[in-house]
């Protein structure tokens, strides 16, 4: 892979504020941080600490209220609804807590729509078979375990060929052991195919599988950590 030295996100005082009728709620309070083309990285906060909006915003769901956020150099906080679109569609890649398949598509046919929508694709089935899944792509979404399930949501998010792979809580809702596998698997998909992936946890201990560490309380980033030897997933615990 390639060196990890080129500037792939730069964010400069991104603000992010609710307004909740009499109550302001400052999500983001003057965020500023780079992440690096191919790096692994992980953002650790609790609940509430801002983790999900900063994850929104960089993948142009959520628009900052002040500051702006350079995408290969290009500042997306200024693009058009249409220009986030195309951001969102070819350059950003999902993996949410809840898997948020179609239960009526089976593995391979979940995976193959997302392809549809995207210009860059990767093969289908190769994607698939990196994840362990080649087995169980005729199988419906309610067939498979939590596990393939999100096996399923990474192969989606993967075979659009991304820029950048976005993960809320990717193991939120799986046992320690299949987490583990999960974790195993986005570093993988890290290494092979040199996708810059972002994760965001409130498990502590996953800080220590990132090349990056970004840590945020109550809407700041408290922390940036760099890991010059990163621990395989196989090696934590929580």
């Amino acid at each position: 892979m390639e060196e990890k030295s080129k500037v792939l996100i730069r964010a400069e005082d991104l603000s992010k504020v609710y307004d909740m009728g009499e109550v302001e709620v400052h999500a983001l309070k003057k965020t500023t941080f780079e992440i690096m083309e191919g790096e692994f990285v992980v953002i650790l906060g609790p609940s509430g600490s801002g983790k999900s909006t900063l994850l929104n915003v960089l993948g142009g769901m959520d628009s900052p209220t002040s500051g702006n956020i350079q995408v290969q150099g290009k500042e997306i906080t200024t693009f058009s609804d249409r220009q986030l679109t195309r951001y969102r569609r070819n350059q950003v890649g999902f993996v949410f807590q809840f898997y948020n398949l179609m239960a009526n598509l089976t593995a391979r046919e979940n995976v193959e729509l997302a392809t549809e929508i995207c210009d860059t694709s990767l093969p289908l089935d190769e994607v698939i078979e990196k994840v362990g899944l080649s087995e169980r792509a005729s199988h419906f979404p309610s067939q498979l375990s939590g596990g393939e399930q999100q096996r399923v949501a990474i192969a989606r998010a993967v075979a659009k060929n991304p820029l950048l792979l976005l993960c809320d809580e990717p193991t939120g809702a799986l046992d320690f052991e299949t987490g583990v596998k999960i974790l195993s698997l986005l570093k993988e998909v890290n290494v092979t195919y040199g996708k810059t992936v972002v994760i965001i946890t409130h498990n502590m201990p996953v800080g220590a599988i990132g090349d990056r560490v970004i840590r945020m309380r109550s809407g700041e980033i408290t922390d940036i950590q760099m890991n010059q030897h990163p621990v395989d997933p196989e090696r934590i615990e929580w």
